[in-house]
C-alpha cells in the first residue's frame, strides 16, 4: 500500500511517500521539505499571515499533488503548532482542506510529541544505532515550538511542549550580521531560562544516556559538521555531534552575515536566520540535562505519522 504523509510545520511542510508492507517497514518512494514559515508574525499577532498561509498552501497543494501522481492511497496532512495557536488557525486548516482536497489534522502537542519519539526511535533502529546505557531524551526543535520527550525502552515516560520555536526567537533576536557574542549570550540567557521554567523535572533530573536531536536545526547542522556539498539523510542520520562541534559551527556561522550563511551547502533557503536561534536551543539543552553531545535523527514527526498509518 502506498501511503504519504504531509508534516505542516510552524516553518517547514515536510512530505514523505513510502510502499509500506507492514507496521513498521515501508520503502520510501520520495521524500521533500520546504521552508513556507507558516509562524511568520504569529507570536505578535496571535494570528496567521496571509502571505505565509498562501506560501504554505501552495506548498501543501503541490505535495498532494505529487502524492496522487504517485499513486497514494491515502495522504495524511498533520498540522502542528503554528495552525492549532494561531486565532484563524481553524480557519486556515478548513481552506487548506478545500484546496488540497484531503483532510487536515490539527494535532496537540503530546501528540505531536508521540509520533515524533515513534518516528526518531525506528529511524535510530534502522540505522542500528544501539540503545543506551539510561533513558533517551529527544528534542524537535521546530519553527512555533520545542517538544521534549524522555523515553525509556521504546515508551515515552514523560513529554513537554513548549512554545519556544526558531521563528519567533528569530523575529525578536535577529542576526542579519555577524553574531555578536554579548547579543548570543542575552539569546542563550533566555532559551535557558524558559528550559529551566518549562521543562518537568522528570525530564531535568532524569539520568540522560542519549540526547537525540530531530528537525531542520539538528540535521543542518550534522551536514555542515560533516561538510557535505548535497544534504544525505543516511549520513546524516544516527550522526553524533559533540559539544565541540556544535560550538565550531556556532563560531563558524556566527562570523558570517545571514547572507553569506545562506550561501553554505546544505543550508536550505529560508533557514539562513534561524540557525543561530537553533543553535541556542541546542546548546540549552545540553546544559539542561548535562550531557556534552546529541545524536542526530533524520526522522522524526513525518515518519511518526506513517507508523500511526501503520499501526
Amino acid at each position: 500500500m502506498r501511503l504519504a504523509t504531509i508534516d505542516l510545520g510552524s516553518n517547514t511542510v515536510r512530505l514523505l511517500i513510502a510502499d509500506v508492507a507492514g507496521a513498521g517497514r515501508w520503502r520510501m518512494v520520495e521524500a521533500d521539505q520546504r521552508v513556507t514559515r507558516l509562524g511568520e508574525g504569529l507570536a505578535a499577532s496571535g494570528r496567521l499571515g496571509e502571505a505565509p498561509a498562501a506560501r504554505t498552501s501552495a506548498a501543501v497543494t503541490e505535495y498532494v499533488a505529487r502524492a496522487r501522481r504517485h499513486g497514494a492511497e491515502r495522504v495524511a496532512i498533520v498540522a502542528t503548532s503554528a495552525v492549532r495557536e494561531a486565532a484563524n488557525g481553524g480557519e486556515f486548516a478548513a481552506a487548506l482542506e478545500r484546496a488540497a482536497g484531503e483532510p487536515v489534522t490539527v494535532i496537540s502537542g503530546e501528540r505531536e510529541a508521540s509520533l515524533t519519539l515513534a518516528g526518531v526511535l525506528a529511524g535510530l533502529r534502522e540505522a542500528a544505532e544501539g540503545g543506551p546505557e539510561g533513558d533517551t531524551l529527544v528534542f524537535d526543535i521546530g519553527g512555533g515550538s520545542t517538544e521534549y520527550i524522555l523515553a525509556r525502552g521504546d515508551a515515552a515516560a514523560a513529554a513537554v511542549s513548549l512554545r519556544l520555536g526558531v521563528v519567533d526567537l528569530t523575529e525578536r533576536h535577529p542576526f542579519p550580521e555577524r553574531v555578536e557574542p554579548a547579543r548570543f549570550r542575552a539569546l542563550l540567557a533566555e532559551v535557558a531560562g524558559r528550559l529551566a521554567a518549562g521543562v518537568p523535572e522528570p525530564i531535568r533530573t532524569a539520568r540522560v544516556g542519549r540526547l537525540v536531536g530531530t528537525a531542520g536545526t539538528a540535521t543542518t547542522l550534522a551536514a555542515l559538521d560533516l561538510g557535505l556539498a548535497l544534504y544525505d539523510p543516511a549520513r546524516v542520520q544516527g550522526y553524533t555531534l559533540t559539544r565541540g562541534a556544535i560550538q565550531a559551527q556556532l563560531d563558524r556561522l556566527g562570523a558570517l552575515t545571514v547572507v553569506e550563511r545562506a550561501a553554505l551547502p546544505c543550508l536550505e533557503p529560508g533557514r539562513a536566520d534561524l540557525i543561530v536561534p537553533g543553535l541556542a536551543i541546542v546548546l540549552a539543552t545540553l546544559d539542561l540535562v548535562g550531557i556534552d553531545q546529541m545524536v542526530v535523527s533524520d526522522w522524526g514527526l513525518r515518519e511518526g505519522i506513517l507508523i500511526s498509518l501503520c499501526s
